[in-house]
């Protein structure tokens, strides 16, 4: 529905390669702000007795992602999946959910679950690396009802993406890619380019008229990034 409030989702995959769907969490309140950093590993190279080193490219490192949740359990504010309770027990079970899914270990991988970020034109495959809870308001017995949870994210490519990615042509040329249930633009376009960012262009592209809602079985047309955008 146009101009509707659509919460963050943050998905749970058991596998590298994002197949295997183990749980999401929509979370109640949206971030206010989110930052997202990008880096570029460089060595010193200096010869001996000049005046300044010379940086040498080593490596793009892996992006970031950062930014607060709120959690509120007063019933002020409406849980992000109509019909469902107010939590009884504060926001204890809620932030419970979001640990059980991104931090816990699981038994069959024997390892925390890869995550996806789902929120507009953010779609960010990653790990999650850093957690911090704060609780700011309790009830008289000392049970939370609100807090706020710092969390990081880094980014995640399987072996197979990260050798895609060595091949420089691979964005020069078109591809034509046939939507699957749950595939979304932004998606896409960030596996076969890189980036998400060009997913206006590829709708345009192919004359979509609504990029969010994708016929499972359509065909789409990527074409080759040339000039200034490869």
């Amino acid at each position: 529905m146009p101009g509707s409030l659509e919460h963050m989702l943050i998905q749970a995959y058991a596998d590298e390669e994002f197949l295997q769907l183990v749980g999401q969490f929509t979370v109640w309140i949206n971030p206010a702000t989110y930052s997202h950093d990008y880096g570029i590993s460089h060595s010193d190279r200096q010869a001996p007795g000049s005046n300044g080193a010379s940086p040498e490219f080593n490596k793009v490192c892996q992006e970031t992602v950062a930014f607060d949740l709120m959690f509120d359990a007063t019933g002020v504010v409406p849980p992000p999946i109509p019909g469902t309770p107010i939590p009884k027990k504060g926001v204890a079970a809620p932030i419970d959910e979001f640990r059980q899914l991104a931090v816990t270990v699981n038994s069959d991988t024997h390892r925390p679950n890869f995550l996806r970020l789902i929120w507009g034109q953010l779609q960010f495959d990653c790990v999650l690396s850093k957690l911090g809870i704060s609780y700011t308001l309790f009830r008289p017995d000392g049970t939370p009802l609100r807090a706020k949870l710092s969390v990081s994210f880094t980014s995640f490519s399987s072996e197979v993406e990260l050798a895609d990615e060595a091949n420089l042509h691979s964005p020069d040329m078109t591809h034509l890619v046939t939507v699957l249930a749950g595939d979304t633009l932004p998606a896409l376009c960030h596996r076969i380019y890189g980036s998400s960012q060009y997913y206006l262009g590829v709708a345009a592209f192919n004359g979509l008229l609504d990029f969010r809602r994708l016929r499972p079985g359509a065909q789409l047309v990527f074409p080759p990034l040339t000039g200034a955008a490869a």
